[in-house]
C-alpha cells in the first residue's frame, strides 16, 4: 500500500502546510510548532481567567483557549482580553465554541481564533439513526452551509482564525448515520466546514482530529492528511489526545498519540491535555515539540519502496511465529529492567508488579505484571513467581545456565559462537543495525526459539525500527520482536 499521507516513512520531514495568522503569532509553514492550552476558570469570573492565563502564557504558552459556551462569556472575552492587553501580555486568545452560532459570531469580533466543533456547532444530537438519501443529506449539507456562513465571513472580515475541530466523541447523527463512529466520519465530518470555507475563499484554518483513544486519532489525523494531499489542501494541524488524564498516565497517553504523529512530520501546534492546572501542560508539550525542533537525520538507508504491504489507516497486528507465550496471537509481553541494580532484592520485584509477602511466603501478582525482568550483569539467589522470567547477559546466564525461567540476552556474536542454541527454550538476540538484523534473519530459519531485540540508541529511532520491520516482512518467517529504546534525553 502506499503511503498516501507521508512521502517516505524511514525519515523525518515535516508536512508542508500554509501559514495562518492568528493575531501576532504566525503558525503552520516554516514557523516552530507552536504550544497551547486552556483555561479551566469560569469565564465569567474575569479576574479568576485573567489571572489563570498568565500563569500560562509565563510558562510558555503561545495560545490561550477560552471556553464560551453561552453569548455571556463569548461577550465577556472582551473584558478579559481588555486586562490582559492593559498588563501588557498580547498573546493571542481562541474562543471555544459548542452548540451556539451566536456566541461564536460575537466572539469572532473580538478574539484573534474561535474554535468550532462540527459535531455540534450546527446539528443537535438526538442519538438517532437515520438513513439519509443522496437528497436528504444534501439538504443537510444545505442547511449547515446557512448556519455556519455568516461566521466565515465574519471571521473573513476581521481577520479572525479558526479551527475545525472534530471530536472522535461527538460526531453529528448525521455523520454516524453514513460513515460511523470511524476516523473516516471524523475526517468528512471536517471536510464538510472547510468546503464552505473555500467557497468564501476563506483559507485561515486550522483543523483536528482528537479523540481520547490514541488509536483513533492516530488514523483520523493521517486519513486527513491523505486526504487533503490528495486534494492539494495545506491546512495546519492541530494536536491533542482529549482528556489524556493526569500525573504519568496521561503524559505517557499524550506522548503515544501526539508523539506518532509528530514523528511523521505532522503537526503545527500542540496541546497536551492533563487533568491539572493548564500550567503544567506546556513543560510536557514542550518537551515533545523540542524533539522536532530541527529537522532530524537517522544512520539507517532510508530508501522506501512505495508497494510495501501496510495499512498506516488501520490496527493491524505484525504476524510472527509463536514462542511459548510470546509472538503470533498472544498479548505482547513487557518487559521492565533492574539491570543496573547492584544488588537484587525481592522488594525490587514491586515495580514490575510483583510483592512479596514474608508472613505468607508468597508472591502477589499485580493485573498489569510485568512478563519478564531483565537483570543485565546482576544475580540473586531467592525463588521467583512462577509467571515471570528472567533475563540476563549471556555472560551471566552462562553461569547458572539450568536454572529454572532464566533466559539468556546473547550479542549477535554471541549468537553466532554458542553451539548449543537448539536446546533453549526461549532467547533473546540484540539487533543494532540492519546488517546484524539480516544475519539474524537468516539463522532464525534455522533456530526457531529466538526473539529479536531491536535495540537503538538513535533519536530517530521510529525509522531505525521501522526499517526492520520492512526487511522482516519480505521473510516467510517472521521473528517475535521486542523493541529496546536506549533513553535520549529531552
Amino acid at each position: 500500500m502506499v503511503y498516501t499521507y507521508i512521502d517516505n516513512p524511514l525519515a523525518y520531514k515535516r508536512l508542508k502546510t500554509h501559514e495562518v495568522q492568528i493575531g501576532d503569532l504566525l503558525m503552520g509553514a516554516q514557523y516552530p510548532i507552536r504550544v497551547q492550552s486552556m483555561t479551566t476558570t469560569d469565564t465569567m469570573d474575569t479576574d479568576a481567567t485573567v489571572a489563570q492565563s498568565i500563569r500560562m502564557i509565563e510558562a510558555g504558552c503561545e495560545l490561550v483557549r477560552i471556553t464560551a459556551p453561552s453569548i455571556n462569556e463569548a461577550k465577556n472575552l472582551e473584558r478579559i482580553k481588555a486586562k490582559l492587553r492593559s498588563m501588557g501580555y498580547n498573546t493571542p486568545i481562541c474562543a471555544d465554541i459548542h452548540f451556539t452560532p451566536n456566541a461564536a459570531e460575537f466572539a469572532a469580533r473580538i478574539v484573534e481564533k474561535v474554535r468550532v466543533n462540527p459535531g455540534n456547532y450546527a446539528d443537535k444530537k438526538k442519538f438517532e439513526q437515520i438513513e439519509y438519501t443522496d437528497l436528504t443529506y444534501n439538504a443537510e449539507l444545505e442547511r449547515i452551509y446557512e448556519r455556519f456562513l455568516p461566521l466565515v465571513k465574519i471571521c473573513k472580515t476581521y481577520g479572525t482564525a479558526m479551527r475545525i475541530g472534530t471530536n472522535h466523541g461527538s460526531l453529528s447523527d448525521r455523520i454516524l448515520s453514513r460513515y460511523g463512529d470511524t476516523p473516516k466520519g471524523m475526517v468528512e465530518s471536517a471536510l464538510e466546514f472547510i468546503r464552505i470555507c473555500e467557497a468564501e475563499q476563506y483559507y485561515n484554518i486550522v483543523i483536528s482530529m482528537k479523540a481520547s483513544n490514541t488509536q483513533v486519532m492516530v488514523q483520523a489525523y493521517r486519513l486527513l492528511v491523505a486526504e487533503m494531499r490528495k486534494t492539494e489542501r495545506s491546512y495546519p494541524l492541530h494536536l491533542g489526545v482529549t482528556e489524556a488524564g493526569d500525573g504519568e498516565d496521561g503524559r505517557i497517553k499524550s506522548a503515544v498519540g501526539i508523539g506518532a504523529l509528530l514523528e511523521d512530520g505532522i503537526g503545527d501546534t500542540v496541546r497536551v491535555s492533563l487533568t491539572e492546572d493548564p500550567e503544567f501542560e506546556i513543560p510536557v508539550a514542550r518537551a515533545l515539540i523540542n524533539r522536532y525542533a530541527t529537522e532530524r537525520s537517522s544512520t539507517i538507508n532510508s530508501t522506501y519502496n512505495k508497494d510495501l504491504n501496510y495499512n498506516p489507516f488501520a490496527y493491524e497486528r505484525q504476524p510472527s511465529c509463536k514462542i511459548q507465550h510470546i509472538g503470533s496471537n498472544q498479548p505482547p509481553i513487557v518487559i521492565t529492567e533492574l539491570s543496573e541494580n547492584k544488588e537484587i532484592k525481592p522488594a525490587n520485584f514491586y515495580t514490575a508488579g510483583y510483592s512479596y509477602s514474608i508472613q505468607s511466603d508468597k508472591w502477589h501478582i499485580a493485573d498489569q505484571a510485568a512478563d519478564f525482568i531483565y537483570i543485565g550483569n546482576a544475580n540473586f539467589n531467592f525463588e521467583i513467581p512462577g509467571t515471570l522470567g528472567i533475563i540476563q547477559n549471556f555472560t551471566q546466564w552462562i553461569k547458572n545456565a539450568n536454572r529454572e525461567r532464566f533466559y539468556p540476552l546473547f550479542s549477535l556474536k554471541q549468537f553466532l559462537e554458542y553451539k548449543a542454541l537448539d536446546a533453549l527454550q526461549i532467547g533473546f538476540v540484540v539487533c543494532k543495525s540492519l546488517e546484524d538484523w539480516m544475519v539474524f534473519l537468516k539463522l532464525k530459519k534455522h533456530h526457531k526459539s529466538f526473539v529479536a531485540v531491536l535495540e537503538s540508541s538513535e533519536q530517530a529511532s521510529v525509522y531505525f525500527w521501522r526499517q526492520m520491520i520492512f526487511e522482516m516482512e519480505k521473510n516467510s518467517e517472521m521473528p517475535s520482536v521486542i523493541f529496546k529504546k536506549n533513553i535520549y534525553r529531552i
